[in-house]
């Protein structure tokens, strides 16, 4: 590849480029410059892109938490450190997606309960069978918050504190 070729593909790049919200100036007619002064075009750009790359990688370094506030960090650090914390989100994030789907299932029970429990208070007659579904479904959520004593302590008491004893 020629250099104008080279100086045409490092523009093409650097006015792609989304992030700095700065529209580069295109030479169009780069064959009237001379060698040096294509160099120094190309070492220019060359320079531009690191320096974008350099600040993305700070920037990343101030979003990942445990990087936080650290000035001497290398890219591999960098990118390894990120990778965990985005592991640690997504397991996060299962976590609660699973913590709200026992919540809403609880809330349904519950829901179920309170309707059962107003029906009675206004004299209708409630079926043995429902209650006992009820008060099994229950057992089986209070069972199942025991079960697991690697449970972190917070999703217990959630789970205490929405639970209803019959």
């Amino acid at each position: 590849m020629s250099d104008d070729d080279r100086d045409i593909d490092i523009e093409s790049d650097d006015d792609n480029d989304s992030d700095t919200g700065a529209i580069s100036q295109r030479h169009t007619n780069t064959q009237n410059f001379t060698p040096a002064e294509k160099r120094a075009h190309h070492n220019a750009l060359e320079r531009r892109r690191r320096d974008h790359i350099k600040e993305s990688f700070t920037s990343l370094r101030e979003a990942v938490p445990s990087l936080k506030g650290e000035k001497v960090a290398s890219r591999a650090q960098i990118l390894k450190k990120t990778t965990e914390c985005i592991q640690k989100f997504r397991n996060k994030i299962q976590q609660n997606q699973k913590d709200v789907e026992e919540l809403t299932k609880q809330n349904a029970d519950l829901e179920k309960q309170i309707h059962l429990l107003e029906d009675a208070k206004n004299g209708y007659s409630i079926d043995p069978a429902e209650i006992q579904q009820l008060a099994q479904a229950d057992q089986s959520s209070q069972h199942d918050s025991s079960d697991n004593d690697e449970q972190d302590f917070s999703r217990r008491s959630k789970k205490m504190k929405t639970s209803y004893q019959s």
